[in-house]
């Protein structure tokens, strides 16, 4: 695996799985402080919602990683294997220039504007949690080029999973 994909995935596990386990243990004080102690804690819901979208996202983009994006296998299946290199190069290319339009120059104008605005209860500015989006959209451009380049160098397998488990079934019987 590329050193840069495998740093990539360590720091986005850890970062997305962080952002879980806080998510677990402010929406438990949350619960706590409202039924237990009859005072509910405000700021704690608020940042579950923002970590919740820093969690996707980060999430989203270790999907993009392992090229566990939406495609359509029967499409894929029918087709030779030049044109399955191809489309799996044009499916990473609609997703890179998604990543580049969207998420970075759309999450740079969000964040930007909303570097103004202040959270209700947090008190910080709500750019500050948009930063995700552009960030986001980097990891994504990243992936996608790592991708391509597995793709079109031959170390990204585009068989079917049909043709992969028949594959695996002959290895055996040959063994």
């Amino acid at each position: 695996m590329n050193p840069l994909r495998r740093l990539l995935n360590q720091i986005l596990n850890i970062l997305a799985g962080g952002c879980f386990l806080a998510m677990v243990a402010l929406t438990c004080w949350q619960v706590l402080t409202r039924y237990v102690l009859k005072n509910p804690s405000s700021w704690s819901e608020e940042l579950v919602s923002y970590l919740f979208a820093w969690m996707a996202l980060l999430g989203a983009s270790l999907v993009a990683g392992e090229r566990g994006h939406m495609n359509i296998p029967l499409l894929m299946d029918r087709v030779k294997p030049a044109s399955k290199k191809f489309l799996a190069v044009f499916s990473e290319l609609v997703a890179c220039l998604f990543a580049g339009v969207i998420l970075m120059f759309g999450g740079i104008q969000i964040t930007s504007l909303a570097m103004g605005q202040m959270t209700s209860s947090l008190g910080i500015a709500i750019g500050i949690f948009y930063i995700v989006l552009p960030l986001s959209g980097v990891l994504n451009i990243i992936y996608t080029i790592l991708n391509i380049v597995e793709i079109m160098s031959g170390k990204i397998c585009l068989n079917a999973v049909n043709e992969t488990i028949q594959a695996a079934e002959r290895a055996e019987k040959e063994a």
